[in-house]
């Protein structure tokens, strides 16, 4: 990682939201460069009397870096340093005048700042006070050079370069302050939804523990403790009594696997064995009992066909609902309950008035043997004096729907003309129509 952030180092101010930011180092360094290059040139050629040879060397090497410290300051620093350093020592070899600065002239000092700058904005405090340092042993050592006395203006390398690293480092240090303070904002924001949600769920368990638990608890005891309570009950009321017992358990059972889901929010799944094809027979037999005919055709497997567990669920799921509507919208009608191993280009025949919803792949070629499921409900033989229930959800409807998408399969659900209703679903068998 290292390796590859030092081959790839990213400019100044790189993380600036705004483009006119992020190019304003390259446009100072270019202005820098072009500026001083001519400039140290000039200065020192004519005021100083340098060789211009050696002054054009020494201003390519003091200026140019400059566009390299947008990327990489400390190594810009390396080569100004040890050319304005070689720049001090040349001109001890020259007569110039008293009046002009030494050891740094001022273009030097222009550029030398503006690289501190880039240095703070970048680098670590502890790096900064070792270039502080090194830069104030430098110009302090020159300063006792022979001929040329100290004074307080030639440390202005020192100063100067001292206030802009100090700047820079505030500034970086300012930015990071705030990037983390925005980091650990969203950190609190996840964490209160996070929260929130699970207070949320919590409250729904509470809420479905006290409305249902206890009203299922006492339907249970009261079928369970009926042959005791009431004499010479007939052997098929007693029966009734034990299914409704049985069925309110089953109930309870699943309810607290619903409340330990919504409880625990490390729960992934259900631990205990989900019901697949082979429940799909004790639905019909549970719709039975309470008045509604219902004939049921199991599904043929003997000709080696495996439904995935997804696609078995889902059928239960959906024949689950379906009868559940029968119940409670035609209390009486005679169902017919099927499954079978269908091939994608025989569809369920198409009724009229039917809201065809594909939730899935079309059945096209390619798509494998596919599992048929078919609730169809005649009318009720007496319209139902009223609704069983009051204040339906109405997602029985959308439940289908959704196990029907998840499995990649289609749906058709709508009224028949006779006034009766019909559900059927086609769910692919092969792992790879399985979304």
């Amino acid at each position: 990682m290292t390796s590859v952030e030092e081959e790839r180092p990213r400019a100044l101010l790189a993380g600036a939201s705004r483009r006119w930011v992020r190019m304003l180092p390259w446009a100072v360094a270019f202005v820098l460069c072009v500026a001083l290059l001519p400039t140290t040139i000039v200065v020192l050629t004519a005021d100083y009397g340098l060789n211009g040879g050696l002054a054009s060397g020494l201003a390519v090497a003091q200026a140019a870096p400059l566009l390299l410290a947008v990327v990489r300051p400390l190594h810009a620093w390396y080569v100004v340093f040890a050319a304005d350093v070689a720049g001090a020592l040349a001109l001890l070899t020259v007569d110039f005048e008293e009046r002009l600065l030494w050891p740094f002239p001022p273009m030097e000092l222009v550029g030398y700042v503006g690289l501190c700058l880039a240095l703070g904005l970048r680098e670590r405090r502890r790096t900064l006070v070792l270039v502080w340092l090194v830069t104030a042993a430098a110009n302090v050592g020159l300063e006792f050079a022979p001929s040329h006395g100290a004074g307080a203006k030639g440390l202005l390398l020192t100063i100067l370069g001292g206030v802009a690293l100090l700047l820079g480092g505030v500034l970086r240090e300012r930015y990071e302050v705030q990037r983390r303070l925005v980091e650990q904002e969203t950190i609190s924001e996840a964490e209160r939804g996070r929260r929130t949600l699970l207070e949320e769920r919590a409250r729904i368990a509470r809420e479905l523990h006290d409305v249902v638990a206890h009203h299922m608890s006492v339907i249970t005891v009261q079928a369970d403790t009926a042959e005791y309570r009431l004499a010479a009950l007939p052997p098929d009321v007693r029966q009734e009594f034990t299914s409704i017992a049985a069925t309110a358990r089953e109930s309870l059972g699943e309810m607290r696997r619903l409340l330990g889901v919504l409880r625990n929010e490390e729960a992934h799944g259900e631990l205990v064995p989900q019901p697949g094809l082979a429940q799909i027979g004790q639905l019909a037999e549970a719709t039975a009992r309470t008045g509604a005919p219902v004939d049921f055709t199991p599904c043929d497997t003997s000709g080696g066909a495996e439904v995935p567990e997804a696609v078995g669920l889902s059928a239960y799921r959906i024949v689950q609902e379906a009868l559940a509507n029968v119940v409670r919208h035609a209390p009486g009608a005679r169902t017919q309950v099927s499954l079978s191993v269908s091939d994608p280009v025989d569809p369920v025949d198409p009724v009229d008035d039917v809201d065809d919803v594909d939730d899935g792949d079309d059945g096209g070629e390619g798509g494998g043997a596919r599992l048929t499921v078919l609730v169809v409900n005649e009318p009720p033989p007496e319209p139902p004096a009223g609704p069983l229930e009051v204040g339906g959800t109405g997602h029985g409807l959308v439940g289908m729907r959704e196990r029907v998408r998840l499995v990649g399969g289609t749906l058709d659900v709508g009224p028949l003309p006779d006034g009766g209703f019909r559900v059927a679903a086609q769910l692919p068998l092969t792992e790879k129509d399985i979304t």
